[in-house]
């Protein structure tokens, strides 16, 4: 269910070692204060080394959801049939969507070093804001990234959307989910996604990560 490319693009904002602003206002202040919190993180040379990759991965998306909302994006992903689920099944799609989205990208979280992220602007209309970026491989590879975010409050903004290479993720989701719950049920979209979170939680212990609840 969940695109390795996709996946891969997503988390390489948290994983670049170094970072130009073209403009920046509030929303990319935050969104480029998380990066450098995970940069920092990665660098600490007490969390290096095989035997710290449990310990780094959950500073990490410590991290993550201090700029993501995954809520925001859990509902946005269920697109039309959110409505249409009670309270009891809303709150337990953002808990299963969220554990899964947040496993899959930060098991990625060592696979990627020496990009470079460009903020090459801002654009914010009342709650809304997308900040514009490119990451640049080593090899010189740019691939245009842009960040949806909501304000939550008077100064926060979370991350709801990421726009790779013009292709939602919201929208890439959104197209999976609606696709197994019309040519099936929702009751087998959620049986699939715990199969997924089975999968992942094998993973963990076998790194020694404590599964989540």
């Amino acid at each position: 269910m969940i695109g390795s490319r996709m996946i891969g693009a997503f988390v390489a904002c948290l994983v670049v070692l170094s970072a130009v602003v073209a403009h920046a206002g509030l929303p990319t202040d935050q969104l480029k204060g998380a990066i450098e919190r995970v940069v920092k993180t990665l660098d600490n040379p007490a969390l290096k080394g095989e035997a710290k990759v449990a310990e780094r991965r959950s500073a990490v998306r410590k991290i993550a959801n201090d700029i993501f909302d995954f809520s925001e994006i859990a509902r946005r992903s269920l697109g039309r049939h959110w409505a249409a689920r009670s309270e009891a099944e809303q709150r337990e799609f953002v808990m299963l969507f969220g554990d899964l989205l947040e496993r899959a990208y930060i098991s990625k979280i060592d696979t990627y070093g020496g990009e470079k992220i460009v903020y090459t602007g801002e654009r914010a209309e009342g709650d809304i804001a997308v900040v514009t970026t490119k990451i640049i491989s080593k090899n010189g590879t740019e691939v245009p990234i842009d960040y949806r975010m909501l304000r939550k409050g008077s100064d926060r903004w979370l991350v709801y959307d990421v726009n790779i290479e013009g292709v939602s993720l919201v929208s890439n989701y959104r197209t999976q989910f609606n696709k197994i719950i019309q040519t099936s049920s929702y009751a087998e979209l959620v049986k699939k996604m715990k199969t997924k979170q089975g999968e992942l939680s094998l993973d963990d212990d076998k790194q020694g990560k404590p599964r989540t609840q």
